[in-house]
């Protein structure tokens, strides 16, 4: 395939697994171990929630679980110069063709070298190639193959669904939860839950993968299938289904005893790294144990990989758990949450009981960017709630405080003098505000009006800060004169335009906005939206070291597209002191509900209370804040 400077991350998995099938063809006796570093670095990368590239940029490839010295090399080649030239001479020596059949279901790249060197097909547009020798009975009649084979490869054309979108936490938690709902209706399920990169709260998920603890998994796989929405069974077994759902998702589903259900959750969980660290731990402990989604047990001498997987469900488990914490406990570890498992140090750190309390929803006190309906004629979006209905929802989540942090007016339709009056009209209103929300108790009418009258609201929270997204300008500089930012109680600065600086003009242009005294937090740091735009490049180490020695915070921001600053920074940042602000930069108060995903690119990134601004009380965030 191409390669090239722009590579995204499913790009590069793509490139590494046709590596490892380049390696499998050849067959060659020292192979074995490549083999499984380029598909174990390609799974790595396809999962990461952030570029690739931008990791490269902060010189961390190696950080990356899977993927080596060596394999390093090769994607710092490409991301210099556009080609890592060895492993291009690599993928040459194959037809491409053979590259184009490997995603279909049941073909590896030995199988696809065949059909492709007997059939003689070339590409592009190989898999369809292949259909019509299948469709014209072309296939079954080559030595090895049969009816049935080709019917498997038929099929196997039939349910392709091509390069699929990664869709977004917040819309795979959406699916989920219906699906989730859908089985909590039939009588057997004891307990559901999702699994994969969904439960373990990536950034982005692919297949909706859920699983049931149910008392009879046979009525229970057949419950599923039968959802209502489902357009298509694309796979049912004893205890393993699959269907197509509107918008071509898959979902599968697995289904066991609530008595073993805790083995299942863990093993099905992920992630790939994390489970390939823990069996390797616990080989360490014997080598004859033996973990799988039914249990642990110990093996013989005698028996292989190949003779467990035929054993049926149950026989000679050792020991089998209802809870996943009590599959963590026999290990001799503290349970380790879904977030944490990416196959990094975390097992070692459960070891030794070191893990940390990584923050919780129940643990947020406010939510420090909001966007409201008060027009002070903003450079972008304006909000479409009230001031008083964001207080309204800020006091039905238990918050102490929120920050209305409106876009700074428009400079290139304002004189200096009206964005000073602006700033100044939306002061007195917060001022009034909060004078109100001081004489407690206090009903303030909503907007939205109910069949009889306007809803009330009584206020529980205790104070609304005046804040401001401010845009950085290319040179670093602030659209908005100094008189006006004296009456913010502080101000957020953020990147929306010029987004392809290098690397050294950005983070000089990020330190000087954020180096004037009213700034407090650098907002959606790298700027990117998912599936949309890449992240910028700057020196986050530097950036982090800034913010560290002059008291600034650096934002997670909730908003699903852009759920920014990514986990992999988040972690860096957590090792090196940085203390974040987290905001949901909702520009309507249903969007306030998305701080839950704020807080789990903190937990994914293992950030605590202590690095967490909005965990403090309001007394104790006002100290900040001056």
């Amino acid at each position: 395939m191409l390669q090239s400077k722009e590579m995204d991350n499913v790009e590069i998995a793509n490139l590494l697994r046709n590596v490892a099938a380049a390696l499998q063809i050849q067959d060659k006796d020292d192979n074995k171990f490549k083999i499984i570093a380029y598909e174990r670095a390609a799974d790595a990368i396809e999962h990461l929630s952030s570029e690739a590239k931008d990791i490269y940029d902060e010189g961390k490839l190696e950080d990356i679980p899977g993927v080596g010295k060596s394999i390093a090399k090769h994607l710092s080649d490409i991301f210099e110069k556009g080609i890592s030239k060895e492993l291009d001479t690599l993928l040459s020596q194959i037809p491409s063709s053979v590259f184009e059949l490997l995603p279909l279901d049941g073909i590896g790249p030995k199988l696809a070298y065949k059909l492709v060197t007997e059939l003689k097909i070339e590409s592009p547009n190989a898999i369809s190639k292949l259909k019509v020798f299948a469709e014209r009975g072309k296939i079954e009649n080559l030595e090895g193959f049969g009816i049935e084979s080709q019917a498997g490869i038929l099929k196997a054309i039939s349910d392709y669904k091509g390069n699929v979108k990664r869709h977004l936490l917040n819309y795979a938690e959406g699916i989920s939860g219906m699906l989730i709902g859908w089985m909590k209706k039939d009588e057997n399920t004891v307990s559901a839950d999702t699994l994969g990169s969904l439960r373990r709260r990536a950034s982005t998920v692919g297949d909706i993968d859920i699983a049931v603890a149910s008392n009879n998994p046979d009525r229970s796989i057949e419950h599923f299938i039968n959802y209502p929405d489902s357009k298509r069974t694309l796979e049912k077994g004893d205890r393993k289904a699959s269907i197509l759902i509107p918008g071509n998702i898959q979902v599968d589903l697995r289904a066991q005893e609530p008595d073993s259900y805790g083995a299942l959750l863990q093993h099905f969980t992920g992630s790939k790294h994390h489970n390939i660290a823990l069996r390797e731990y616990a080989l360490s402990l014997s080598p004859s144990l033996s973990l799988s989604e039914y249990g642990i047990r110990k093996i013989s001498k005698q028996e292989t990989v190949n003779s467990k997987q035929k054993t049926g469900f149950n026989k000679r488990i050792t020991k089998i758990f209802r809870k996943e914490e009590e599959f963590y406990n026999y290990l001799g570890l503290e349970w380790i949450p879904p977030e944490l498992r990416e196959g990094g140090s975390e097992i070692q750190f459960s070891l030794e009981k070191k893990l940390p309390k990584i923050v919780d929803c129940t643990d947020i006190k406010g939510d420090l960017q909001i966007h409201s309906n008060f027009d002070i004629e903003t450079s972008h979006d304006l909000g479409l709630s009230s001031y008083e209905e964001i207080v309204g929802k800020a006091n039905a989540l238990g918050y102490e405080y929120v920050a209305f942090t409106e876009h700074n007016p428009s400079r290139s339709k304002h004189t200096d003098a009206q964005i000073i009056d602006l700033l100044k009209r939306k002061r007195e209103t917060v001022e009034k505000l909060n004078e109100a929300i001081s004489n407690k108790p206090l009903e303030i009418s909503s907007n939205r009006k109910t069949e009889n009258s306007k809803q009330k609201t009584v206020i529980g929270i205790k104070r609304v800060f005046n804040s401001l997204e401010i845009d950085i300008l290319s040179d670093g500089n602030l659209p908005v004169p100094e008189n006006a930012l004296e009456t913010l109680d502080f101000a957020l600065v953020s990147i929306h335009s010029n987004f392809r600086l290098n690397k050294v003009e950005m983070t000089k242009r990020i330190i000087s906005a954020l180096s004037h005294p009213v700034v407090l937090v650098l907002a959606h740091p790298t700027g990117r939206k998912l599936n949309e735009r890449e992240s910028i490049e700057a020196d986050w180490e530097r950036i982090f070291e800034y913010c560290i020695n002059n008291k600034k915070l650096i934002e997670i921001n909730g908003d699903p597209m852009r759920l920014d600053l990514p986990d992999h920074l988040v972690k860096t940042a957590v090792k090196m002191g940085v203390v974040f602000s987290l905001g949901t930069d909702s520009h309507h108060i249903d969007h306030m509900d998305n701080m839950r995903y704020a807080v789990d690119v903190a937990r994914r990134g293992w950030a605590e209370k202590k690095n967490i601004v909005n965990t403090l009380t309001l007394t104790e965030i006002e100290e900040v804040i001056k």
